[in-house]
């Protein structure tokens, strides 16, 4: 196809690290000409090590060149993978923030969301979570002291992502539909509203300090099964070492 030729290589790439050529030389056509353009070098950085860690974390599950993965978007934009067709099948889910990119992988489960916030950003958090969190959430929100309310609102951020991605509806859900309840028992859980038809105990979730400065969420639809989540921390192309057990 077309859009599987690779681009060929301009004067600007000779100036990347050996490693971020590498990155780029994943790219297809189509995802280079996305990469491109973005205004800002942090933003192409952070697409290219985006797609490489999708690409170089999936063949750690099968036989496959991290080059040969191809991606589409479903309906919604969600973005599932193509090809090439391997057994068991493989589900994915990406997301990024300035200084991480998470990329979950599972080979049982469809449902996959995974989202990732930087929780040091200066915003009106009590105010944007009045506005479009339950009324569930924004009640414990404003019971949490002060010093921490920002890090409870990125904690329910990042949860309602993984859920609203795993779903693979974007924002057709709406947020205050739904609420994590983070105060009531050692497992996160989530609620309903009566108008969002889904089944809570059908649903696993973990949050997970990916940084200092970043809240990793992943939620599957086990179909009530347990999760068993295992993370690690990957540099594309490079290698990984296991989370600390801090971090979990």
């Amino acid at each position: 196809r077309a859009a599987d030729q690779r681009p060929q290589p301009t004067q600007e790439d000779a100036s990347l690290s050996a490693l971020d050529r590498a990155y780029l030389a994943l790219l297809t056509a189509d995802e280079r000409a996305r990469h491109d353009r973005y205004m800002f070098e942090r933003d192409r950085l952070l697409f290219r090590a985006t797609r490489a860690l999708a690409r170089t974390v999936l063949s750690q599950y099968a036989a496959v060149a991290p080059i040969d993965w191809r991606f589409a978007a479903g309906s919604h934009g969600r973005p599932y993978i193509d090809g090439p067709r391997v057994d068991p099948p493989l589900h994915s889910n990406l997301s990024n923030a300035h200084g991480m990119v998470v990329c979950a992988v599972s080979v049982a489960h469809a449902a996959v969301g995974a989202d990732t916030e930087a929780i040091d950003r200066v915003t009106d958090t009590v105010a944007i979570a009045d506005h479009y969190f339950s009324p569930r959430e924004v009640q414990a929100l404003h019971r949490v002291p002060a010093p921490l309310q920002a890090q409870r609102f990125f904690a329910y951020w990042t949860l309602k992502e993984s859920y609203i991605k795993a779903r693979g509806l974007g924002l057709a859900l709406p947020l205050e539909q739904f609420s994590f309840l983070l105060d009531e028992g050692p497992d996160i859980s989530i609620a309903f509203d009566p108008r969002l038809v889904d089944d809570p105990a059908r649903w696993r979730f973990c949050l997970l300090r990916g940084s200092p400065h970043h809240f990793i969420a992943v939620g599957v639809d086990t179909g009530g099964a347990p999760l068993s989540l295992r993370a690690a921390h990957f540099v594309p192309l490079h290698g990984r070492a296991p989370f600390s057990e801090d971090d979990l």
